[in-house]
């Protein structure tokens, strides 16, 4: 430990941060490349090809002239996750999802028989509504 000073310690622990970050980074742009619908083949290839042989530069480039882009197509992708997942777990519990109308005419019967008051029914019907 006596030939290791403290500050080369924390200077390969800096260096070591980020090297995995920039593979992470490597490794979000190749996904991006592949997962992009608007991209034809041969834009792809010239991003990969970019990407692998100069790889510092071809991240950066990327980033930069992709980079908004990269992040709408990360919330669209995440967005589809979620609905898929809230539909497997309605269909899971068994609790179908049933259209507005379908819902207000159940309040309109529940009113009827009288298992609702005028006030829980307009409350109802206007969190349904909204």
């Amino acid at each position: 430990m006596d030939d290791y000073p403290l500050l080369n310690l924390f200077w390969t622990m800096l260096w070591l941060f980020l090297w995995v970050l920039w593979f992470f980074l490597l490794f979000k742009v190749i996904t991006d490349i592949f997962r992009d619908q608007e991209m034809n083949g041969w834009g792809k290839a010239g991003w990969l090809i970019l990407v692998i042989l100069l790889p510092y530069l071809g991240v950066l480039v990327y980033v930069i002239v992709r980079g908004r882009s990269m992040g709408q197509r990360d919330m669209k992708q995440a967005q589809a996750n979620e609905k898929a997942f809230q539909e497997y777990v309605q269909k899971a519990a068994g609790t179908p999802r049933h259209s507005p109308a379908e819902e207000l005419a159940k309040l309109s019967s529940l009113k009827e028989k009288g298992a609702l008051t005028q006030e829980e029914y307009d409350k109802a019907k206007d969190k349904l509504l909204a």
